[in-house]
């Protein structure tokens, strides 16, 4: 089955006997242009099956009116939340926006910054892969002048408005909450620390157990990628240690339940036996037994910053001050999984 031409304005112009100039013009509800003259065009051109090639139209502007997100995974509440405030934010300023994934791959990531590029995207939001180490893929955009704000995983002292959360500070409360609790013996789970994230919560969990003068065990420090297989060998590593922790601050929220569930099957007790902190406050957290504490990531607010900053430098155009770093506030949520004190809340 072969598929059907593409309909034109020359299409419609013909069917009309009228000049290509004239639909165009009614297609754009243009004032010189009656009423019933734009009312038979636009009937006609629905009838053919006439598409607007606003894309085309668009680059004869240097504009096309997209804006171009780069994430690094799609299974997280956390980063849709993100792609919620974005759109919340864009929606109504008449951007689309094109979405590429680059599933942790930095060798994904520079693909899909290429394809933005060349798709000629007015402004860029990214949050980087684990494995990626320098962000040159993204001067070309920088280049050209096109914006581009990254959120989340950010390179520190990178070109770029950069929103994120305190890491370091959101590590310590979380490592400081389990020492307030009794906790003496802690355990840190994280992801891989090449990325901000996970680098500044371990430096917040450490700089939490020197103030009070607790030892950072290097047995008690368990990288991984934070999924399901990983975090059952992790609360199996740490069930084992002698003698064995009696808290556990772990950067994600999935891990932590995954963990949780692990060592109530164990016949361990949460948090006689040992006291859990997670983080993002995803749902898992509201819905594991007991309920977990965690650190709230605003995953809303941090998306609509991101574009608000990126409609301003697409209107405003780049410069030096753009080049910043925006801290949004995150908290502590105190639930029952580290309640080891009634004072706790």
């Amino acid at each position: 089955m072969s598929i059907p031409k593409e309909v034109t304005i020359y299409d419609i112009a013909r069917k009309l006997d009228i000049s290509g100039a004239t639909v165009s013009r009614g297609l754009n509800n243009h004032p010189a242009i009656s009423e019933k003259t734009k009312k038979k065009i636009q009937d006609t051109a629905k009838k053919m099956g006439y598409r607007s090639n606003n894309f085309a139209s668009n680059l004869r502007r240097q504009k096309t009116n997209t804006i171009g997100i780069i994430i690094h995974e799609l299974n997280s509440q956390f980063i849709t939340s993100v792609l919620a405030g974005i759109e919340k934010v864009t929606a109504g300023s008449g951007f689309d926006l094109i979405i590429g994934h680059s599933s942790e791959s930095a060798e994904k990531e520079i693909a899909n910054a290429n394809n933005l590029f060349h798709k000629r995207v007015d402004g860029l939001i990214a949050s980087l892969a684990y494995d990626t180490k320098n962000i040159s893929h993204f001067d070309p955009f920088t280049k050209k002048g096109i914006p581009v704000v990254f959120f989340d995983r950010v390179e520190a002292n990178s070109y770029g408005t950069k929103v994120v959360i305190n890491n370091l500070k959101a590590g310590f409360d979380a490592t400081q909450h389990l020492i307030q609790q009794g906790c003496k013996n802690i355990a840190h789970i994280t992801g891989n620390t090449t990325r901000n994230v996970y680098a500044d919560r371990l430096k917040g969990y450490k700089q939490a157990l020197a103030q009070n003068k607790l030892p950072a065990k290097k047995e008690n420090i368990i990288i991984n990628d934070l999924g399901e297989e990983a975090s059952v060998l992790a609360a199996k590593k740490i069930a084992s240690i002698r003698p064995m922790p009696d808290g556990v601050f772990i950067t994600n929220d999935f891990c932590a339940a995954v963990c949780i569930k692990t060592w109530k099957e164990m016949g361990l007790n949460i948090p006689a036996d040992i006291a859990v902190v997670g983080f993002n406050n995803d749902a898992i957290s509201k819905i594991v037994e007991p309920s977990l504490t965690t650190i709230n990531y605003p995953g809303i607010e941090i998306g609509e910053v991101a574009a608000k900053c990126l409609l301003e430098q697409m209107k405003e155009g780049v410069s030096a001050k753009n080049n910043e770093t925006i801290y949004i506030h995150s908290e502590l949520l105190v639930r029952e999984s580290s309640m080891r004190r009634p004072d706790a809340l």
